[in-house]
């Protein structure tokens, strides 16, 4: 999270990809830290996915991030 802020206080964008598993922890550490990360959410666990399942983990949350890194971009 805080690598993300600093990519953001220097103008460059950047999203998170978490498991679900962290939603609250990423909504709790922003909220403290007064900061609105772009994050897309992936499936939770990782660890035990067959490399075909995380392929098709990693091609779903390409677009999301593309989307939020295009948001990123326009705001600066």
């Amino acid at each position: 999270m805080h690598d993300l802020m600093n990519f953001d206080t220097r103008g460059l964008p950047g999203v998170s990809v978490v498991t679900q598993a962290f939603t609250d922890a990423v909504e709790k550490q922003s909220g403290a830290l007064g900061f609105e990360p772009g994050v897309v959410y992936v499936p939770h666990p990782i660890q035990n996915r067959t490399p075909e399942e995380l392929a098709k983990i990693a091609d779903d949350c390409v677009e999301p991030v593309l989307a939020l890194l295009q948001v990123s971009t326009r705001k600066t």
